[in-house]
């Protein structure tokens, strides 16, 4: 039995985190701390609930009606392991992950799962609001399957 740290779940879907109208889950925990970062609450993974697995995919399914779903935080690899499995048991959604890490530091088990990721360190000096769904111009957002096959 795995569990996550979650900081909530976005109580209203969004059309600013990925493409489409997403359901977004913010984990709780990030070691990253970038400057400027707008989650900051989300930093002290000891102040999130802690939730199983196989219960918060319950959640998201109930509430996600059309299966797009943003994992962001925070810092979502830093509960990789438990990531993986919440993915597994969400397979059948349009899944995005919003990382703070380079796509080369992204295990291919999370990649696999996928349709869409945000990669890279927020940087507040290279901020941006022209560049659809990342914070900073340094980041990319990817989809996945197209990626792969580009590079």
């Amino acid at each position: 039995m795995s569990y996550l740290y979650i900081n909530s779940i976005m109580k209203n879907p969004s059309l600013c985190d990925g493409i489409g109208y997403r359901t977004v889950l913010f984990l709780q925990g990030c070691n990253l701390h970038c400057k400027g970062c707008q989650n900051k609450s989300t930093w002290d993974i000891t102040k999130g609930i802690k939730i199983e697995v196989k219960e918060l995919a319950n959640q998201l399914r109930n509430k996600c009606f059309n299966k797009e779903l943003t994992i962001t935080g925070g810092e979502p690899l830093m509960q990789a392991d438990a990531l993986k499995d919440l993915l597994e048991e969400l397979k059948d959604f349009d899944l995005c992950l919003y990382t703070g890490h380079l796509l080369n530091e992204v295990p291919q088990d999370i990649l696999n799962y996928l349709k869409y990721i945000k990669v890279g360190p927020f940087v507040q000096e290279l901020k941006t609001t022209t560049k659809p769904f990342v914070g900073s111009k340094n980041q990319e957002f990817i989809e996945v399957k197209n990626y792969a096959k580009t590079k």
